[in-house]
C-alpha cells in the first residue's frame, strides 16, 4: 500500500466539530496506487480524517462489503457501498486497480465481486484511487483526469457536493436507492431521482415506476413542494442546474458553521440529518413525505390536499366536484374531481390558487423566456391548455409552465407555495369576469340590508338574553360552587377575549352557565369522571341527548384565565383525529369551563395501571395507541396550523374513545413556538416523572421536552408501570433506569406487561423497537433525542436503522418514598418555580 501525500487541510474542513470527534489520520493512507491493494482489515482515511473506506459487515449479517463511512462517528454511518449487490461470503477479498485501470474487488482465487467501469489509461500514466474529504472516492489517471468516482454512483446517501440527477451527455442517471434492510445493503424497493420528462422534478418511486412522493419543479429558490428549503439558510445552500448538458440537484454545507449533513433515502422517505457542532448524535433536520398530503396523487386529478383544513384533507378545486361522491364519502378520493361545466375555449378564464405545490409537471411544457402575462395569453389561445404558472419566483414571477393534461398532486401550504392559475368555464369563475352588472348591484344591496337587519335582531336577542334578564336569572337560580354549599355570587358573564379584548379569532360555542349546570345535574358527584391538577371533569348531557365531558376549573387550580384562554384558542384551531375535540366553553364569574367530546373509555391510565383492566389492552392495541399518540404529537410539532409544545403529555391526558383510539387532551400549559430553538420559563408546569431533566431543573423547554414525555409514556404503555417507583432486584428505581438496565442486558422484551397475552414471536420485534425508540426519546441530552418525525417513522417502519440509545435522564431516581407508597421528589434549581401537576 502506498500512502498519498496529504495536502494542507482544505478550508471546508476547518471545523471545530471535526477536531472534536475525528481522529488524526497522520499515519493513514488515502490512496491506492496501481501497484498496491487494500486488504480486508485495512482502511483508507481521507486527508482531513473525515471519511474512512474499507470492508465492513452490517448488523445481523455475516457478509463483507466495501464501503465509506464517517470516521470517528458512532454508530458507524455508511454513506456508500461498492459491492452492494454482490456480498462477499466464505472468502477474503481485497480492493486493487487492475491492468485495464479499473477498481476491482476480488478474492485470492480471482473471483470478481465488483469492478468500476473499464478506463482508457493509455499514455496517461498509472492510475491512482484517492478518498477525498468530501467522501468521494476518485480514480484518476496519471495526468489527474477523473476516470471514475463514487459520487457518480450513489447508494442511499447524498453528501454535500454530490449531484442527484442526469449527465445528459453521457446518459448517466445519478439516483439514490434504499438498502434492502438494515443488514442488507443490496438495492431495495425505493428510489429517489430526478425525472427529466416535461419540467424536471424529483420523485420517490416504488419498484422504479410507481410514484410515492414528488417534490415539484424547481422555482428558482426551492422545489415547489418543499417551501422549507429556505434560500437564505445560513447552514445550507441548495442548487438546481438544468441546461443542455446537465440536470441535477446538489447542496453545500457551510463549513465555517461546523455542521455536518447527509441526505438519506430510507424506505419511502427522504431525510436530511445534521450533526451539529459539539453534538453527540445525528439529528433529523426534516423528513419527506411529511404528512398524508405529500403522498403522490392523494386527492386525485383536480383535487387539492390541505392538512390545515382538518379531516378529510382532500377537496376539489372550485368549479370541480368529486368524480365519485360515494368514494369520497368513504374517504377514498383517488378518483379525483370532474368539471362542473365543460370548457368551450371561448370566454374561459382562470382561477388563482395561492400557496400551492404545483401539479405534476411530467407532461408540462416550460418557456423561461416569456413573462407571466405572456404565459396567460399563450394558455388562453391554446384550447388544450388547462393551467399555467410562473416557472421562477426568484426576483419576482417570470417564465411559464403550461399544463395540457390532468392536474395531479396539488397540495396547499399554510405558508410558502406558489400561485397556480386553473382554466375554468366562464360560468364557474367566482366573479364571472367583467364588471358588476345592475342585477349584481341590486342583489348586493339586498343582501347587505338583510345582513344588517339580521345583525340588529341578533344583537337585540343577545342583549335581551344575557343582560336584560341577568338579574332575574341570577336571583332565581343558585349554583353550588366547587362542590361546596356556598352559592355563587351573582356576577356578570365575561366574554372570552384575548389580550386586546377581542375574540375574533375564536370559533367555539359559548355555553351559558345554566346549560352547563343542567347538563351535569348541578355538578353532581355521581357525574364526576375524574379530577386533575386543574379541576374536575364531569359527564354531561346537552339538550338533544349529546353526551359531553365538562372540565370545571378548580378555584385552587394553578391554571389562570390566561391559561384557560390559551387552551380554548389552541384546541379550537387544532383539528386531528388523535386530538380531543373542543365543543365549547363557558365563563361565568370566576367559573371557567370547557366542554369536550365525550370519551367512552376515559383516560389511558385507567387501563394500563389497573391490573384488572390492563388485560383488555393486548399488544396489538397498545401498539396502535402508541402510534396514534405519536401521530397526534407529530401533528402538533410539525403539521398543524400552529406549532405546539404540549408540555404535559402523560397517560392521564390520553383519552380513549369507544374503539380505544387515543386522543391527546389538556392543552392548558401548551405553548406555540415558531422554530426549534429552546425557550425558558421560570414557571415549570407539568407532571413529575414525565418532565425532561432540562425542563424540570432549568425551565428549558422545546419540542424535545415533549419527545422525552412521549418516551416515558411509551415505556409505561409497554410495561404497565408508572415511572415513579418500581422494584427491581430488591432496589427501588425508576421505570427509565429499569428499562435501561434491561436494554443493556439485551432483554428489553422482559419489560412487557405480564398481563399482555398472545404477543407472539412476530410481535417481539415491535416490543423491542418500541423500547429502543422510547429510550432514544428519554436520552439525557435534548440534542440526542430524535424529532417526532423520526420517531413516527421508526415506529411504523420495521426496516428503519435505529441508533443505539444513550444514557437516559433519571429524574425519578432522586426522589424518595412517601408514606402512601407514592414516588415523590422536589426540585428547586436556578430560582425556577416548579409546579408539579399530578394526574387523577
Amino acid at each position: 500500500m502506498v500512502a498519498g501525500v496529504r495536502p494542507p487541510l482544505a478550508q471546508l474542513l476547518l471545523l471545530p466539530l471535526l477536531v472534536t470527534f475525528f481522529s488524526s489520520p497522520a499515519s493513514a493512507a488515502d490512496t491506492i496506487a496501481a501497484n498496491s491493494s487494500l486488504a480486508d482489515g485495512e482502511t483508507l482515511v481521507s486527508a482531513g480524517g473525515v471519511f474512512e473506506l474499507g470492508f465492513f459487515t452490517p448488523a445481523s449479517s455475516t457478509a463483507r462489503f466495501l464501503g465509506i463511512w464517517y470516521m470517528g462517528i458512532a454508530p458507524q454511518t455508511i454513506v456508500w457501498v461498492a459491492n452492494r449487490d454482490a456480498p462477499i461470503t466464505g472468502a477474503t477479498a481485497s480492493l486493487a486497480i487492475n491492468a485495464t485501470g479499473s477498481l476491482v474487488i476480488a478474492d485470492s482465487s480471482g473471483r470478481v465481486f465488483w469492478s468500476s467501469a473499464p478506463s482508457n489509461t493509455s499514455g496517461t500514466g498509472a492510475p491512482v484511487a484517492q478518498l477525498l474529504d468530501s467522501g468521494n472516492f476518485v480514480l484518476r489517471d496519471g495526468g489527474g483526469a477523473v476516470l471514475w468516482q463514487s459520487f457518480d454512483h450513489p447508494s442511499d446517501t447524498l453528501l454535500p457536493g454530490m449531484k442527484l440527477g442526469w449527465d445528459l451527455t453521457t446518459g448517466l442517471d445519478r439516483h439514490l436507492t434504499t438498502w434492502r434492510s438494515p443488514g442488507d445493503p443490496s438495492q431495495g424497493d425505493y428510489t429517489f431521482g430526478i425525472d427529466i420528462r416535461g419540467v424536471p422534478e424529483g420523485f420517490i418511486r416504488y419498484n422504479g415506476t410507481a410514484p410515492v412522493y414528488r417534490n415539484g419543479p424547481w422555482n428558482g429558490l426551492q422545489f415547489s413542494g418543499e417551501p422549507e428549503m429556505e434560500p437564505n439558510n445560513s447552514n445550507f445552500r441548495f442548487e438546481f442546474v438544468a441546461n443542455a448538458s446537465d440536470v441535477y440537484y446538489t447542496f453545500v454545507v457551510d463549513g465555517a458553521a461546523g455542521v455536518v449533513s447527509r441526505f438519506v433515502l430510507n424506505q419511502s422517505s427522504v431525510q436530511r440529518y445534521v450533526w451539529p457542532p459539539g453534538g453527540h448524535a445525528w439529528s433529523l433536520y426534516w423528513s419527506l413525505p411529511r404528512d398524508q398530503c405529500d403522498h403522490y396523487a392523494q386527492c386525485g386529478a383536480f383535487g387539492v390536499c390541505d392538512t390545515a383544513s382538518g379531516s378529510p384533507a382532500c377537496g376539489c378545486v372550485h368549479g370541480f366536484t368529486p368524480a365519485s361522491p360515494r368514494d369520497w364519502q368513504l374517504r377514498d378520493s383517488s378518483a379525483g374531481c370532474r368539471r362542473v361545466t365543460p370548457l368551450n375555449c371561448t370566454g374561459d378564464g382562470f382561477l388563482q390558487l395561492r400557496g400551492v405545490k404545483l401539479p405534476d409537471t411530467t407532461n408540462a411544457t416550460e418557456d423561461k423566456s416569456i413573462t407571466v402575462d405572456q404565459c396567460r395569453q399563450m394558455c388562453l389561445a391554446n384550447c388544450s391548455c388547462l393551467a399555467y404558472a410562473a416557472s421562477s419566483i426568484k426576483g419576482g414571477d417570470s417564465g411559464c409552465i403550461i399544463w395540457s393534461s390532468l392536474l395531479i398532486d396539488i397540495r396547499h401550504f399554510p405558508s410558502g407555495g406558489e400561485d397556480l392559475y386553473i382554466r375554468l368555464a366562464a360560468s364557474d369563475l367566482p366573479s364571472n369576469g367583467g364588471g358588476p352588472s345592475k342585477t349584481n348591484i341590486v342583489v348586493a344591496v339586498f343582501v347587505s340590508l338583510a345582513a344588517f337587519l339580521l345583525f340588529g335582531l341578533g344583537g337585540f336577542f343577545f342583549w335581551n338574553k344575557f343582560f336584560r334578564n341577568k338579574g332575574t336569572s341570577q336571583s332565581t337560580q343558585r349554583f353550588n360552587s366547587f362542590d361546596s354549599s356556598i352559592p355563587l355570587t351573582p356576577v356578570q358573564d365575561r366574554k372570552l377575549e384575548d389580550e386586546s379584548g377581542q375574540n375574533k379569532d375564536l370559533n367555539v360555542t359559548l355555553f351559558d352557565m345554566a346549560t352547563i349546570a343542567f347538563s351535569t345535574d348541578n355538578f353532581a358527584t355521581w357525574t364526576k369522571l375524574g379530577e386533575g391538577g386543574f379541576g374536575a371533569v364531569y359527564k354531561g348531557e346537552l339538550e338533544g341527548g349529546q353526551t359531553v365531558a365538562v372540565k370545571r376549573l378548580s378555584k385552587f387550580s394553578t391554571q389562570g384565565l390566561g391559561e384557560f384562554k390559551n387552551e380554548v384558542m389552541l384546541i379550537a384551531k387544532l383539528q386531528h383525529v388523535n386530538l380531543v375535540r373542543l365543543l365549547g366553553c363557558c365563563i361565568h364569574g370566576e367559573e371557567r369551563i370547557l366542554v369536550y367530546e365525550y370519551m367512552e373509555n376515559r383516560s389511558l391510565d385507567n387501563f394500563i395501571f389497573d391490573k384488572g383492566r390492563s388485560a383488555q389492552l393486548d399488544w396489538s392495541k397498545r401498539f396502535d395507541i402508541i402510534l396514534g399518540i405519536a401521530r397526534g404529537l407529530l401533528y402538533l410539532h410539525q403539521d398543524s396550523r400552529y406549532k405546539v409544545i404540549h408540555r404535559d403529555l402523560k397517560a392521564g391526558n390520553i383519552l380513549l374513545d369507544r374503539d380505544m383510539n387515543p386522543k391527546i387532551s389538556d392543552f392548558g400549559v401548551a405553548r406555540i413556538f415558531g422554530d426549534d430553538t429552546d425557550s425558558h420559563t421560570r414557571k415549570v408546569v407539568g407532571t413529575y416523572g414525565y418532565m425532561s431533566p432540562e425542563y424540570a431543573m432549568d425551565g428549558v423547554f422545546s419540542v424535545k421536552s415533549d419527545v422525552f414525555s412521549f418516551g416515558v409514556l411509551v415505556l409505561e404503555i409497554v410495561s404497565g408501570r408508572k415511572n415513579r417507583g418500581i422494584y427491581s432486584s430488591g432496589e427501588q428505581t425508576s421505570l427509565l433506569s429499569h428499562a435501561w438496565k434491561l436494554w443493556r442486558e439485551g432483554n428489553a422484551v422482559a419489560l412487557l406487561d405480564e398481563t399482555v397475552a398472545g404477543a407472539g414471536e412476530h410481535r417481539v420485534s415491535e416490543v423491542r423497537r418500541c423500547v429502543q425508540v422510547a429510550l432514544l426519546c428519554v436520552q439525557e441530552r435534548a440534542d440526542d433525542r430524535p424529532h417526532m418525525a423520526a420517531v413516527f417513522m421508526a415506529l411504523g417502519n420495521p426496516g428503519a436503522v435505529l441508533p443505539q440509545p444513550r444514557h437516559p435522564g433519571f429524574c425519578s431516581d432522586r426522589g424518595s418514598t412517601s408514606t402512601d407508597g407514592e414516588w415523590s421528589s422536589t426540585c428547586t434549581v436556578n430560582d425556577v418555580t416548579v409546579t408539579i401537576v399530578e394526574g387523577r
